[in-house]
């Protein structure tokens, strides 16, 4: 995960004192302690956050919102423990930092654990669907044609590891295989003051290895702009040599860099959102559940590090860039093989053959990601996004998003927008 903070305590103000409360036991046979049923009073809620981002408490600070839950916001930099804190329940990401499990586990009040660091400590946990979002990579090279898939990752991090089988096991099952290189596990590993320049020597001869045009999946951000300056040295262009993809989506005035980074918006808001949803239902007695919920990554936002065509098959090329520049009108497969100068019978198996998908599944998919940047992006209607986004009717775009989502294109906006606390 990406070091945006140091380790973040939001108190939730003074102990009530005299409160009433209930014990219950959890899954695990441990007594935690809530308010007694009845009490028509304001709910205290601390976060722990081992890590910090802004959209995760974003996402929390909504849900408090609507709830009228009490959050104290005090972002000063003193770290200050707060021991003997009462209240409600507990929102946390314990990472680093054996002082700030002892004070969960101390308290004894219902907690929610946003990250899998610490997998024995008994609590409930929502996190983010690290796989679902490297399929969302994998997809986005595959479209794009590429044949040669690289992951990179440089510490023992149950998030990176997790998003690496994503991206194996993703391409694995479109028939391709994929290099991880891990700078941890090299022999070349250094620490301290060496490691910079060891790391970036190492890296150099991983790339120069590689067969071209290739796709470099980086664990996070910072691990993509570093292949990014890897590539410069060595003189290899981005993205027509090497197309590059991070994840986290945390660059700053990243549309500022001469090349930007594409990235997987992880959903931080919605975690935060469904985190503080489910301890609310924690707080009201509910069981924890046995297994993580899991939150899916939102797309990949796709900037010049990746917007290449990687495709060797000229017709195949030809249909897609006609698809990416016409999927907003009514457009037949019979127009795409035209513009492609093949036969209807012909694209549809070079499509798969190179793609692993059919023209209409690439056209859908083009009018899918579109619709839902519109959705979250602007105010307009559903009924003009639904001719924005080349559906003949809003019945036929209600049909197809729901198909390709698993709900309606209202209830997506909702969703995200709720999450990011910017409303409905």
């Amino acid at each position: 995960m990406s070091k945006l903070n140091p380790k973040i305590l939001l108190a939730s103000g003074d102990p009530r004192l005299g409160e009433s409360v209930e014990r219950k036991v959890g899954k695990s046979g441990r007594t935690t302690v809530g308010p007694a049923h009845g009490l028509n009073r304001q709910r205290n809620v601390l976060l722990v956050l081992g890590w910090y981002d802004h959209r995760l408490h974003q996402g929390i600070a909504s849900y408090a919102r609507e709830k009228g839950w009490h959050l104290s916001a005090n972002l000063a930099h003193e770290r200050v423990i707060p021991w003997g804190w009462k209240g409600d329940g507990v929102l946390a990401w314990l990472g680093e930092g054996e002082d700030l499990v002892e004070l969960v586990q101390s308290l004894g009040r219902p907690t929610v654990d946003f990250s899998l660091r610490r997998p024995q400590l008994p609590f409930a946990r929502v996190l983010q669907d690290h796989k679902q979002g490297a399929t969302l990579v994998a997809d986005h090279f595959l479209t794009r044609g590429f044949r040669n898939y690289l992951f990179y990752s440089d510490t023992n991090n149950w998030s990176y590891e997790e998003r690496g089988r994503g991206f194996v096991d993703g391409l694995r099952s479109a028939g391709h295989d994929c290099a991880w290189i891990k700078w941890h596990e090299s022999r070349s590993y250094r620490s301290g003051r060496e490691e910079w320049a060891k790391r970036r020597y190492w890296l150099e001869k991983q790339l120069i290895a590689a067969r071209l045009p290739l796709a470099v999946f980086g664990a996070n951000d910072e691990l993509a702009v570093e292949v990014l300056e890897v590539c410069e040295r060595l003189g290899l262009s981005v993205p027509e040599q090497v197309s590059i993809v991070g994840a986290e989506n945390y660059l700053l005035a990243v549309d500022a860099m001469r090349t930007p980074i594409s990235s997987v918006d992880t959903n931080l808001e919605q975690q935060g959102y469904e985190g503080a949803a489910m301890l609310d239902r924690l707080m009201d007695g509910a069981a924890e559940p046995e297994e993580p919920v899991r939150v899916s990554a939102a797309r990949v936002v796709a900037r010049k590090s990746s917007d290449i065509l990687a495709v060797s098959h000229t017709g195949v090329a030809r249909g897609l860039r006609f698809i990416w520049d016409r999927f907003q009108d009514p457009i037949r497969i019979e127009e795409v093989a035209r513009a492609a100068s093949m036969s209807r019978r012909g694209l549809h198996q070079a499509f798969v053959d190179h793609l692993n998908r059919t023209p209409g599944e690439e056209i859908r998919s083009a009018r899918a990601g579109h619709a839902k940047k519109l959705l979250t992006e602007t105010r307009y209607k559903i009924e003009a996004i639904s001719g924005l986004s080349g559906y003949q009717s809003t019945n036929s775009f209600c049909a197809a998003f729901k198909k390709n989502t698993g709900m309606s294109p209202s209830m997506y906006r909702k969703m995200v927008l709720r999450s990011r606390g910017t409303g409905s």
